[in-house]
């Protein structure tokens, strides 16, 4: 009889098991068939990259600001609000231009972009014979007799052998935050990079740097990739070359800003919160439609889903368009503490920070326990060929959280070609395909979903 007993329990634990798995792939179907039928993330998009670039301190973030919060109360989330914070200003100025000048032969112009937070050259150009390296070492190890009055030439690619494009950038992007430094540190007047793209084209990428009050600032540029490996084959043949530098950027005070936050409280925990988020800022050169228009309405278009669907969530989810991840990161760190002063409890923290392309899964962050148990939820994904969740972390507007012990993770999409639109002048709304754009905002609502139901 006990035997019976416990078979008829297992069955029954079986049973429910099955219809809960059920009832979830049935929920997270209606995700995808929504979005796809009736999705307005595209949309959204459309309507933001026309306000043009969203670098911090401009009109057209300040603009974006507004979008954002009446875009979020017209899907009608159930409070939307503002986080104000002090972010950095910084302007480009006039068009930067950058001249190749050989020991023997006729000058030309190649594509440059200064970097952001960069100063400028002053009145008019500065001229200087190029020194190339390959590593900020190379500088150390050249010293100032080969450094001092040169303009230093980065010239170190992404590898293209890594398949993951971030890890190749990742191997390549200390030449841009930390080249100028470096190399005024040994008496350079300027640097040169080349740009953080896999791709041989002619669009400078720019991107922010870094400097330090007690070493002089010097003027830091981005050279196209196929600038660069030209100048590279010139350089092995003539070792004299000259650059002619003419930048106008500079940095102006402080201007005021927000990040721009909606949610949906949850029926059963709402005291427990489930963050999605992007960031609103965006560099100059392009309009911000891959870095980060696209994480931003899907964040909106992940939480809207509900609203849709009729889904009221057992905990709270929140969209949040953070301000200032380009050059400060002001937005994530004052979401940070203003959630720590108000002792909110938020049980994932997931950004959407690496373009719009069509989602293959889930970056989820150190916490090994927290991984165990998404981990199973992988075969609700697989019928979207979005099932690749893999131990990493979240994104930089989240790490300050993750400092204070919450637990992060990424949508990472196919990232092939993100970097061929990273920080340009293309980065706008035609490189952005609609259906993929969607399907990110769907697997999104569905992470959500499974977290808002079932918790950590």
């Amino acid at each position: 009889m006990r035997i019976k007993t416990l078979l008829s329990l297992f069955i029954c634990l079986l049973s429910y098991g099955l219809h809960a798995q059920n009832k979830d792939e049935q929920m997270i179907k209606k995700f995808y068939s929504e979005e796809l039928a009736h999705g307005r993330c595209y949309g959204w998009l459309d309507t933001l990259c026309r306000g043009g670039h969203r670098l911090s301190g401009s009109v057209g973030a300040a603009n974006a600001v507004k979008w954002g919060k009446e875009a979020m109360e017209k899907a009608g989330f159930d409070r939307v609000f503002l986080q104000e914070c002090m972010v950095p200003h910084w302007v480009r100025g006039p068009k930067e231009k950058a001249e190749i000048i050989p020991s023997n032969g006729k000058s030309f112009e190649i594509p440059v972009a200064a970097l952001g937070s960069s100063v400028g050259t002053g009145m008019g150009p500065i001229t200087a014979e190029i020194i190339e390296v390959h590593s900020l070492d190379e500088v150390a190890k050249l010293g100032k007799k080969n450094i001092a009055g040169k303009i230093v030439f980065f010239a170190r690619p992404m590898d293209p052998s890594k398949i993951n494009t971030f890890e190749a950038y990742g191997g390549a992007v200390d030449q841009r935050s930390s080249g100028p430094v470096i190399a005024a540190k040994y008496g350079a007047i300027a640097i040169i990079i080349r740009s953080m793209n896999l791709t041989e084209d002619d669009y400078p990428h720019t991107g922010n740097t870094n400097y330090v009050d007690s070493i002089k600032k010097i003027p830091a540029a981005a050279i196209s990739t196929k600038a660069a490996t030209l100048l590279d084959q010139m350089l092995k043949t003539d070792s004299h070359i000259k650059c002619r530098l003419e930048m106008h950027c500079e940095t102006l005070p402080d201007e005021k800003s927000y990040n721009v936050v909606g949610e949906i409280k949850g029926s059963e925990h709402p005291e427990e919160i489930i963050l999605v988020g992007g960031h609103l800022d965006s560099w100059d050169l392009g309009d911000g439609a891959h870095d980060d228009g696209a994480g931003c309405v899907e964040s909106m278009e992940a939480i809207r889903l509900f609203i849709a669907l009729n889904i009221r969530p057992k905990r709270t989810i929140r969209a949040v368009l953070f301000m200032n991840e380009e050059n400060g990161l002001r937005g994530g760190k004052k979401y940070a503490e203003l959630a720590k002063a108000n002792n909110e409890k938020t049980i994932m923290a997931i950004e959407t920070d690496e373009g719009g392309f069509v989602p293959r899964g889930f970056s989820i962050g150190k916490d090994t326990s927290v991984y165990l148990k998404v981990l199973p939820w992988r075969k609700y994904f697989e019928p979207y060929h979005a099932a690749e969740f893999v131990k990493g972390g979240g994104g930089a507007d989240i790490s300050p959280l993750e400092k204070d012990n919450v637990p992060v993770m990424s949508l990472t999409p196919d990232n092939q070609r993100y970097f061929d639109f990273h920080h340009t002048p293309v980065d706008k709304l035609q490189a952005v395909n609609k259906r993929e754009l969607e399907m990110g905002a769907a697997t999104l609502g569905a992470m959500i979903y499974l977290l808002s139901t079932y918790g950590l």
